[in-house]
Order: structure tokens, then sequence, then C-alpha cells
């Protein structure tokens, strides 16, 4: 008999094709003045094998500085969450926000990505999403240089 998790994925991998193949032509996001349209791809990873949980921080951490950080050298964001399956199971999870840098390939970088954590860790998917973002990196004022009164 299929698990939850299997009746899910069917139909949410399905879906979540169908979104995708516009990926290619989706439209950026209108910015206000300051902040620029990029493209924000955030990618679920659930750290459980079977009903165990089967990926430790430190393998996490590793797998992100092999198989993520080369990808996307420009930096990224990672923030722990639950993910649930039907009403009864839990399960420990890594977000993975990427700002995509616009390349030709990112989209089949982060397939890649997907693909090397399912073989690593036994993992049946991984999700990702792709979305117009606006983007603005407000830096602190920089202190004046020695010598020199503010």
């Amino acid at each position: 008999m299929p698990s939850v998790r299997q009746l899910w994925l069917t139909p949410a991998v399905l879906a979540l094709s169908l979104v995708t193949a516009g990926c290619a032509t989706m439209p950026t996001a209108a910015c206000e003045s300051g902040s620029n349209p990029q493209r924000l791809a955030t990618m679920v990873f659930g750290r459980n094998v079977s009903s165990e949980l089967g990926v430790s921080e430190a393998q996490f951490r590793a797998f992100v500085d092999q198989e993520v950080g080369p990808r996307f050298p420009n930096g990224l964001t990672i923030l722990d969450a639950e993910g649930r399956w039907g009403p009864d199971v839990r399960e420990p999870s890594k977000l993975v926000l990427i700002l995509l840098p616009g390349r030709s390939d990112d989209h089949a970088q982060i397939g890649a990505i997907a693909r090397a954590y399912e073989q690593r860790f036994r993992q049946e998917a991984v999700l990702s999403m792709v979305q117009p973002a606006c983007a603005s990196l407000w830096l602190a004022k920089p202190a004046p240089p020695a010598g020199v009164a503010n």
C-alpha cells in the first residue's frame, strides 16, 4: 500500500511540474525604486529517513557546502522548518533561500541539488519553488576613514 507521502507526492509533483514549466518565461516583479527585480528559489529539504531523523545538522551543513554553495556562491539563507504530511506526519526540515543570479542554467542547478540530496540521503522528494521577488541590500553606513570626523 502506498504511504501517505507517496499518495501526496504524485499529484503534488504533477502540479509542480505544470507550474514550473513556465519558469523560463516567469514575469519579473514590479519593484519600487531602490529594489531590483530578482527570482527567489526556495528549496525544502526533509530530514527524516523513513520515520527517523536521518540527516543531522552536520550532514546538512556538509551537503550545503559541497552541493549548494559551489552552484550558488553569491550566498543563500538556511532556515529550520517543520514539514507536515497529512494530519499525522511531521518532519524536521530545512528551507534554503537563494536569489538566483539569472543564469540560463539556474533551474538545472536547482534540479541537480535536489537529485543529489535525494540520492545521498535516500529521500523521496525535494520541493523547490521559484517566484519573482524585489531585492534590496541595506548596508550600514560605512565608518569614516581614520582621522576624519563624522
